[in-house]
């Protein structure tokens, strides 16, 4: 038996997952899990990423303490966020947190010396104003970014602390934009026309290499291996991804959703950048080229408001109560800027019912029907356009993460999209990790197809058929779309 701990953050919690693995089949099992978030400092929002380290190093040692010497850590996370090092390699301050407000208005400045079609062009990367490329400009003129001698993405920061070794794992390089989308090096000249040092940017290495060993005064067994994986936490979903074909559309279901296909080349078309489609680097040369839609976070929000007022928000109550809802009530676009920061989502979603000339929900059970019901309008936009922009065939959905347990928007999701939907598995990220650890490590072997197969063996998948329901038809969802629009 072979036993990986995969390091698997989010933005609401971190666990730490060991996957053995036993006749071409993986157990995953978590040995400790610890919460995370945005911390307010200042009026500006930060990670506790030493409260992460803690969590990991917690987990590792329970992890050892359970199978034995591991054989392999591998980290992924959520994009785009870093920390900045100073000559000494020493961390310079929290890092921030992607929700932090200092880039407002920054793409536009962005955009004023680089165009938006050729910085597309380039890097194949959608407009969020969090991208890495925007932070780095907001941060110009701070003490910290002069300090600066050097940049790791969360993961790899992570990575470094734990092995004394930087670099930059592709994936997640993938989401600063500053990553060439072609040919999946650095773009120096985008780079320096922005005036960001090319001294802040660390070797590339692709998901699958040995990055080092954990240092001794960790405390593990022996000499551990940390394994470069998919250290975008998607790149690791997707390879977890059941699929038994190439004609497949995911949806990584979680704070965020990730929607879109597995290609072979990027699409760094007009109407794809128009559309604000991403061309993110996915393991094995592969492209993930998707949209990301605003995700559970608008329920996990409202939720919590609820319960900061006093009102009872027990989810699964909640979304039985939701079920009886009629479909398509009220929609909004759930990608819309109001929902990006954290606050009031009843609130916001009553305002934006409102100012499209909708009836705003009236009670607790209507603003979760209106949520996930904006959520299946959001993938049914995503799924389709990604097929047409691509000119790829889709004959299923794969539903993967936290979202899987949500039985009511996968129902959604296959009504809104037309297509069957296959939901699992719940731990798409973890799973994904230990297979790319796995065949790093030799245990495993050949192409993602083959890794999917292993993956997929033992797993609990539930298959969601269009219209199994008596839900809405296509001519409905498509008059909901114009509804989101306004008058």
């Amino acid at each position: 038996m072979s036993a990986y701990a995969a390091v698997d953050l989010g933005a609401s919690s971190g666990r730490v997952i060991v996957g053995s693995v036993v006749d071409d089949r993986v157990a995953l099992h978590e040995v400790n899990r610890f919460p995370n978030g945005p911390v307010r400092v200042g009026g500006s929002l930060h990670w506790d990423v030493l409260g992460l380290y803690r969590g990991i190093l917690d987990g590792l040692r329970a992890a050892t303490r359970e199978v034995g010497a591991l054989d392999g850590v591998g980290i992924d996370s959520w994009a785009v966020d870093y920390g900045l090092l100073d000559g000494d390699g020493q961390l310079l301050g929290a890092p921030f947190h992607y929700r932090d407000a200092r880039t407002d208005g920054v793409p536009e400045k962005v955009f004023a010396t680089i165009p938006a079609p050729e910085l597309y062009a380039r890097t194949g990367l959608q407009v969020q104003p969090f991208n890495t490329v925007f932070q780095l400009v907001a941060a110009q003129g701070t003490a910290a970014l002069a300090s600066a001698r050097g940049m790791l993405l969360i993961p790899d920061l992570l990575g470094y602390w734990l092995t004394g070794v930087r670099v930059a794992e592709v994936t997640n390089a993938s989401t600063t934009g500053l990553l060439d989308a072609t040919t999946r090096e650095w773009a120096l000249d985008v780079a320096a026309t922005l005036g960001i040092a090319e001294s802040l940017l660390p070797p590339l290495r692709d998901a699958g290499v040995l990055l080092g060993h954990v240092r001794e005064d960790v405390g593990l067994l022996g000499s551990v291996p940390v394994w470069t994986v998919g250290s975008h936490d998607t790149a690791s979903a997707v390879v977890a991804v059941p699929a038994t074909g190439t004609d497949f559309a995911y949806i990584s279901c979680g704070t965020w959703s990730l929607v879109g296909l597995e290609l072979d080349q990027p699409v760094l078309t007009e109407e794809s950048r128009a559309a604000n489609f991403t061309n993110e680097a996915g393991v094995d040369g592969t492209v993930r080229y998707l949209r990301n839609v605003m995700g559970l976070w608008v329920l996990q929000e409202s939720i919590r408001t609820w319960n900061e007022a006093g009102l009872p928000a027990d989810l699964p109550d909640l979304l039985a109560a939701a079920a009886r809802v009629p479909a398509l009530t009220t929609v909004v676009d759930i990608d819309g800027p109001a929902f990006l920061p954290p606050g009031d989502m009843p609130s916001r979603i009553a305002a934006e019912a409102a100012r499209t000339g909708q009836t705003p929900p009236q009670s607790q059970a209507e603003t979760v029907r209106c949520i996930l019901d904006s959520l299946a309008l959001a993938y049914r936009r995503a799924v389709r356009q990604a097929a047409d922009l691509a000119g790829h065939s889709i004959e299923v959905v794969h539903v993967v993460g936290g979202g899987v347990r949500n039985e009511l928007l996968c129902q959604l999701t296959a009504d809104a999209t037309g297509l069957p939907v296959v939901a699992g598995p719940v731990e798409g990220a973890a799973l994904g990790n230990v297979l790319v650890q796995a065949r790093a490590a030799g245990v495993l072997s050949g192409s993602l197809a083959d890794l999917r197969a292993v993956g997929a063996r033992g797993l609990d998948l539930r298959r969601y058929e269009p219209g199994a329901t008596g839900g809405p038809t296509d001519r409905q969802w498509a008059a909901a779309e114009r509804r989101v629009e306004g008058p």
